[in-house]
């Protein structure tokens, strides 16, 4: 070994060595949260609109539109606040040189929900520095631990719910990985029993809670033996308190043909997954659904939740100047998780409702995202022109009755 390696490793040694001190305070920390928050005990309910950049803040702006509308009595009556918070854009962040800039970060954690746009990740090639994931970086410094996206295609008997661990996995260190010499490079996978048993044990409350007896959980533990082989074993040992939920474990390669198989995607009910494959599962299902312009994202933590649209920010749609016609329904469908989780289920249920009825069913208005479909403004007045139809129930109704059985 030559010397300039001997010095190579040594430097990794160190840099390995402040991560394992930064995780084991994280462990630490995990052991003393703070509980849930009771929003109903809560004298306004602080939400944030994050616009963020590329075609986020057009499809913010819809789904803030119809979540003000539904909740225009509390707010004012002054149950609910609903403020935008400016400067999650990449040009601001890379002026900054961080993945949130501490007065951003400040007002965030503020509000107790953010309803958050799309924000770019620079990647090789980009003209943007290489700062970390926004998303990353806020599940990081709020805890958001579980990130839950619904995928439902009646028509195909899928009716899935995802419980992605959010703060661990591949991603946590996603930029703290090493060039320890020219010709070697080296990443960081992370599990801790905390972190693990926290999104297994809301993945197997939400079955029990909801009369589901089946939850699968997704690891490759057969190769990646000790973080995933952690993920899995402690899956195992929480299932003890869930006698009434069955459960199965599934190996992430395979895991992706099943949901495509017509003979075998009926059988999943509730996944939970570590952080890498949960990002990959979910954009997958999101597409059987019509396409991850469709699909929702909540983020939640004991202190603070998140709600976003799984997709990217398009910068080219902006560029080409089509911006104007992203499809909100994304963001739509978060607002709607939001609604849920503050406790607003009826109104979160007709909103939900709506998009069913207008994206799946009746379909007067189609998103194209060009010239030729509808603006975003069009279609979320359609949503919620039919959220406050009087026979949103009856529209509801002949949706369901056109599936098949």
């Amino acid at each position: 070994m030559s010397m300039v390696d001997a010095k190579a490793i040594e430097q990794a040694k160190e840099h390995f060595g402040k991560i394992l001190e930064e995780q084991l305070k994280r462990v630490e920390a995990m052991k003393s949260a703070q509980d849930w928050t009771d929003y109903s005990g809560l004298k306004t309910i602080k939400i944030g609109i994050c616009g963020g950049d590329g075609i986020g803040p057009y499809i913010s702006q819809h789904a803030q539109t119809v979540l003000e509308e539904l909740l225009k009595d509390e707010i004012g009556g002054g149950k609910v606040q609903v403020k935008v918070i400016e400067g999650l854009t990449i040009e601001n962040r890379v002026k900054a040189m961080k993945a949130i800039p501490d007065d951003v970060l400040a007002e965030i954690k503020n509000c107790h929900v953010i309803l958050k746009g799309p924000t770019t990740t620079p990647k090789k090639g980009d003209p943007w520095p290489n700062i970390e994931s926004a998303n990353v970086a806020m599940r990081r410094e709020l805890d958001l631990f579980a990130n839950v996206r619904p995928v439902k295609v009646p028509e195909l008997g899928v009716d899935w719910m995802f419980y992605r661990e959010n703060t661990e996995g591949s991603y946590v260190l996603g930029s703290r990985g090493v060039n320890v010499t020219p010709d070697l490079a080296m990443d960081f996978c992370v599990a801790t029993t905390q972190g693990s048993e926290r999104i297994i044990r809301l993945a197997f409350d939400y079955a029990k809670k909801n009369g589901i007896n089946k939850v699968s959980v997704v690891t490759k533990a057969n190769v990646v033996k000790t973080t995933d082989g952690k993920f899995l074993s402690i899956a195992e040992q929480v299932s003890k308190d869930y006698p009434e939920v069955k459960w199965d474990d599934w190996f992430i390669d395979i895991m992706t043909a099943k949901l495509i198989d017509p003979y075998r995607r009926k059988d999943f009910k509730v996944i939970v997954l570590p952080n890498l494959y949960g990002d990959i599962l979910t954009d997958e299902a999101a597409q059987i659904q019509g396409g991850v312009g469709t699909a929702g994202s909540a983020n939640i933590g004991k202190q603070y939740s998140m709600f976003e649209a799984i997709h990217g920010s398009a910068p080219r749609m902006v560029d080409e100047g089509r911006a104007q016609y992203a499809d909100p329904c994304s963001m739509i469908k978060a607002a709607s998780m939001l609604l849920n989780h503050i406790g607003y289920v009826d109104k979160a249920k007709k909103l939900d409702m709506a998009l069913d009825v207008c994206v799946q069913f009746e379909k007067k208005l189609v998103m194209t995202g060009r010239s030729n479909g509808a603006t975003g403004a069009q279609f979320a007045k359609y949503v919620l022109d039919t959220v406050k139809d009087p026979a949103l129930e009856s529209r509801w109704q002949a949706y369901q009755k056109a599936m098949p059985a």
